[in-house]
């Protein structure tokens, strides 16, 4: 069979992406993500004050307004030498672990399992039962998914005033202290919308889970009852299984994660790695973990819709200076490709259980790689990490409520350069700034759809799920779901596109 280019746009993903895929005998050999989105927030930061990017870049995006907020606030943190107070700690987090949690409840069941009901598996015995579940608009899962995901937002909008696009942070701490009645209201909705993560997402206790370290214990627990199997989790598991979802997916085996969730010095709350940050920050070659160092990461332009230098640079250095033409064949999406130590990496809930050393998911990485379910079971799995945190840290600030301060002041943002990490509900989130003259000179973001969902670089090692897509057998390219798969087990985000490329033949994956 003769080599043929698809475009696919993709839906069910945050924003919009288009993918160009090259197939032989149904077999993609080279795939090329185009990133449709070019919005220009780093040029939009240039000369406004040094302040601002604490309304205007929580704006990026509506699913992880809060993680932007956390990391342009951390950059001025260090640009100031200011440190929040436990208190302060504690409210981001919790918010932090809350925007988490929605997304990966949203994500799992109104955006990945309803691709179980594509009529490419209508004779999988388990179709009728994925239809009644996820099919979209109508499965009983999706209302009861969005139900309990409002209500988990609604803990954000009382901790720190709104949400989405919230602005409650601010160098040296939070502006939004807590009434004692805000904090028991907090804690019952967590305890509910825990109660509710264990009965639908887990039929178990989160303990119960957390307590599955190999993938035999994950398999006695998927058969010890039908409240396990029967879960969203027990679901996925096996329907994930009965289509291939297990084999396919795996890209580098790279992972890097910034980390997320500074410990309070006065918590009782212990990390599994140090007492620096609940999610520990690393890079692993597979199951490898090292320390990080951000100097270690640069963006390359060479396949990307900007100019302005040729190689790769490191935040501080780069430039974001957009090329509009797209027509020249090697450049083809608004996405830039950063790098680090020169490798591409994979960024998200299973880089987060790697690096955090979670047995579970070591144990799958080095026994069936990083595939598309192994992705996904992660990201269905890390509320049960992070849902016990948010209850101890809860119970901690009303303890501390009338001792504990929740803001440091501070004199004035002086001039420098700030760094702002974060771990968001999709990977590594960075900001950096440079400010002159209490001005913005430079803002540089990198997202974590900008690690997974990188086109090639100067060496033309193409992003990671571009590499995730090489070699995946497609049983018909006129409805390529092993594609949407493997796309959406990274949970992209490209919101807001004012470009779009279109070439060859043209299938919508939905």
């Amino acid at each position: 069979m003769a080599k043929i280019t698809c475009s696919f746009p993709v839906n069910r993903v945050e924003g919009d992406l288009t993918l160009q895929i090259d197939f032989e005998n149904n077999t993609v050999v080279q795939a090329r993500s185009v990133g449709t989105l070019y919005r220009g927030f780093e040029k939009i930061m240039r000369g406004r004050g040094a302040l601002d990017g604490l309304v205007i870049t929580p704006r990026i995006c509506g699913i992880c307004s809060l993680s932007h907020l956390t990391a342009a606030s951390a950059a001025l943190d260090s640009l100031c030498g200011t440190t929040p107070p436990d208190n302060a700690l504690r409210i981001k987090n919790i918010t932090g672990m809350m925007e988490m949690i929605q997304s990966d409840i949203r994500q799992s069941v109104l955006m990945f399992m309803p691709d179980f009901v594509n009529p490419a598996y209508a004779s999988n015995p388990l179709y009728t039962e994925a239809a009644m579940r996820y099919a979209p608009l109508r499965g009983t899962r999706c209302a009861s998914a969005v139900k309990s995901s409002a209500t988990i937002v609604e803990i954000i909008a009382i901790l720190g005033g709104q949400w989405p696009h919230t602005s409650f942070m601010v160098p040296g701490g939070v502006t939004n202290v807590p009434t004692i009645h805000d904090i028991v209201q907090c804690r019952h909705l967590i305890i509910r919308c825990m109660k509710s993560y264990e009965e639908q997402i887990l039929g178990c206790s989160v303990e119960r889970f957390n307590d599955i370290s190999t993938k035999r214990e994950l398999d006695e627990w998927l058969a010890a009852s039908s409240e396990h199997s029967e879960s969203d989790m027990g679901f996925l598991i096996r329907f994930g299984r009965s289509i291939g979802l297990d084999a396919i997916g795996g890209s580098y085996g790279d992972f890097l994660s910034y980390g997320a969730f500074d410990i309070p010095t006065d918590s009782d709350v212990t990390p599994r790695h140090g007492r620096e940050k609940l999610i520990r920050c690393g890079y692993a070659e597979g199951t490898n973990v090292m320390e990080f160092d951000q100097s270690r990461i640069a963006e390359a332009i060479s396949h990307s819709w900007f100019n302005g230098y040729e190689g790769a640079r490191h935040p501080f250095e780069g430039m974001t200076e957009p090329e509009a033409s797209g027509e020249e064949g090697k450049k083809y999406s608004w996405v830039k490709a950063p790098r680090y130590e020169g490798k591409p990496v994979e960024t998200g809930p299973l880089a987060q259980m790697v690096i955090n050393g979670i047995p579970l998911f070591t144990e799958l990485v080095k026994t069936e790689g990083a595939s598309a379910l192994t992705r996904q079971i992660a990201r269905l799995a890390r509320p049960a990490r992070l849902f016990p945190k948010a209850l101890a840290w809860i119970d901690e600030m009303a303890k501390l409520l009338g001792s504990s301060r929740f803001y440091t002041p501070y004199k004035e943002i002086p001039d420098g350069r700030g760094i702002g990490l974060t771990d968001a509900a999709r990977g590594a989130l960075g900001h950096w700034i440079i400010v002159e003259d209490r001005m913005i000179k430079k803002y540089q973001i990198i997202t974590p759809t900008a690690w997974n969902g990188s086109p090639r670089d100067d060496a033309g090692l193409p992003g990671a799920w571009e590499k995730a897509l090489e070699g995946v057998k497609v049983a018909d390219t006129d409805n390529p779901i092993e594609i949407g798969h493997i796309i959406r087990s990274f949970d992209p985000c490209l919101v807001c596109a004012v470009h779009r490329l279109d070439s060859g033949k043209k299938i919508f994956i939905c």
